[in-house]
């Protein structure tokens, strides 16, 4: 048998994929490890749990979620203060046609003081949360910054004092 001397387009780099680039050094693209589906199209495709199982939560209760872990955090550290406040999510705000009318922006929250029997209510608006949002953890900052702002405005003081964390996580 007799063997060619010839190059082979394949090359095999072994080196830590988080290590950083040295100078002259390319970025290659994910690593095997991180590719959502393996070479062949296998792998997984899309959730976990499907619609139909018992554990499956939809977006918007996973948005809900969210709004639920703020207003306790705000809880725990406020303790009675917070007291008889309701925080509550929306699907858009009122009037939105009438904001888009005259070309306002939409407001992603609300706070409505107490009225008769009824304590103040935080409102989130999650369409309009969702649209200023890429990611799932600009998500989780954004709703806990409007729940704080909105609280802020409700106790009248500033927002940096209700949370220390208040817009830190950027």
């Amino acid at each position: 048998m007799q063997s060619s001397n010839h190059e082979s387009g394949f090359s095999v780099r072994l080196a830590d994929p988080d290590a950083p680039l040295g100078a002259g050094q390319e970025a290659a693209g994910r690593s095997f490890s991180r590719r959502r589906r393996n070479r062949h199209g296998r792998g997984l495709r899309g959730e976990v749990v499907l619609p139909t199982h018992p554990g499956y939560r939809t977006r918007s209760d996973r948005f809900d979620d969210m709004v639920l872990d703020s207003a306790q955090r705000l809880h725990d550290i406020w303790g009675k203060t917070l007291d008889g406040v309701r925080f509550g999510v929306d699907e858009i705000p009122p009037d939105l046609e009438g904001l888009a009318a005259n070309a306002s922006p939409a407001p992603m929250g609300s706070y409505t003081p107490a009225t008769g029997g009824e304590g103040p209510m935080i409102t989130v608006y999650r369409r309009v949360v969702e649209q200023a949002c890429s990611s799932v953890e600009e998500l989780q900052d954004l709703v806990h910054d409007v729940v704080v702002e909105h609280t802020a405005e409700m106790l009248g003081v500033a927002p940096e004092t209700l949370d220390p964390v208040y817009r830190r996580r950027y």
